[in-house]
């Protein structure tokens, strides 16, 4: 199977008209290439690239970028050496890299990067039913929103800490604080999405005594949350980073993968925290 025939039957199967304006785009390589196995991952760093290369796999399926900018734009990288080494490491090795960012959080099943999260915390059993219409059931925004059994902030960080496989968690709030009805709002959805009220909105709006968010900027969602624990409301945060919340998604991607290509052999490469911690 080539690379663009597998990239149309991913998108048709994400259900989601074929988008005009869209980062999900072939950033290395060739549409024609013969795909000899499939790496997934949240982002194809060098080491990703090394396993790919050692595994036999000459397609890569990345969630973010792989130079750096949130477009993966190149003029301002002509002359730098970072950019410049690490493309022809990517062309010695013959690695086609396609960026499944946009269809993967706007399929029509569901955004398969939450549900990647919801399956590693094995939270589906937790999600608060929505009104669709005059009925309630389980809809897309039921994504955002569970009922877990009544604990602590701190108990619920160490938790989350131990199944995102996380050397430090930060936390916002009272860590001995009592929580049930947690919000997740993961990668950047928790910087707002072009509206900074946004995650203030969805705390509020659906009664959350914590929200598990991706990035967060300290004069925001931050600071509405620093507030409200001061004046001895109910209301925390705990942070596990763009990273750690997204990369499940791209961990359960071969499963949903294997019915288009069975013939290939696909693998996920966890990209991993980037951070060292003194």
């Amino acid at each position: 199977m080539k690379v663009q025939e597998l990239i149309d039957r991913v998108v048709q199967k994400c259900g989601v008209v074929p988008m005009e304006r869209t980062c999900d785009q072939i950033i290395e390589g060739k549409p024609d290439a013969e795909i000899t196995g499939i790496v997934t991952t949240f982002m194809a760093t060098v080491d990703v690239i090394e396993r790919a290369h050692n595994l036999g796999a000459n397609f890569i399926i990345t969630h973010e970028p792989t130079y750096f900018t949130g477009d993966d734009e190149r003029e301002w990288a002509q002359q730098d050496p970072v950019y410049l080494k690490k493309r022809k490491l990517i062309l010695e090795y013959g690695i086609t890299i396609w960026r499944m960012h946009d269809y993967i959080h706007m399929a029509v099943d569901g955004d398969g990067i939450y549900r990647g999260l919801i399956k590693e915390l094995n939270w589906d059993k937790y999600r608060i039913a929505k009104m669709d219409g005059k009925e309630r059931k389980i809809i897309r925004d039921s994504e955002l929103c569970y009922r877990i059994p009544k604990t602590t902030v701190e108990s619920l960080a160490l938790e989350l800490k131990n199944k995102l496989h996380m050397d430090v968690m930060q936390i916002v709030g009272n860590k001995d604080m009592e929580v049930e009805r947690v919000g997740i709002l993961v990668g950047g959805g928790s910087l707002g999405l072009g509206k900074e009220f946004m995650p203030m909105n969805v705390m509020e709006r659906e009664s959350l005594d914590v929200l598990i968010c991706g990035e967060i900027l300290e004069w925001t969602l931050c600071a509405y949350v620093r507030d409200a624990a001061m004046m001895k409301m109910n209301k925390a945060l705990i942070i596990p980073g763009h990273n750690r919340t997204e990369e499940a998604g791209m961990k359960y991607l071969p499963e949903w993968l294997q019915t288009l290509a069975p013939e290939i052999p696909i693998t996920f490469v966890e990209a991993g925290e980037p951070f060292t911690y003194l």
